[in-house]
């Protein structure tokens, strides 16, 4: 998919985003739950991955930004004889 294809199928989402919200106080109610119903899952989703990048670059990092060398496990390998 070239980046040109991406933008227009993005720009195309946003188009379909906004007639729908222009279209919201004049639906029905169950369009209307239905509408935050999704709007709430993609929320809770971004929110969630937000949180799991940023625990990883954390847990990572550490708050110093030096690596954090404690919670590596390290290989103990079999003496040889």
């Amino acid at each position: 998919m070239s980046t040109e294809t991406f933008l227009k199928e993005i720009q195309a989402i946003g188009e379909k985003f906004l007639l729908k919200l222009q279209k919201l106080p004049k639906a029905e109610p169950v369009e209307i739950v239905c509408f935050c119903v999704v709007l709430l899952f993609i929320v809770t989703v971004l929110v969630l991955m937000i949180i799991a990048c940023s625990c990883c670059c954390y847990s990572c990092c550490g708050c110093d930004g030096h690596p954090d060398t404690r919670s590596r496990k390290s290989q103990v390998r079999p003496a040889a004889h």
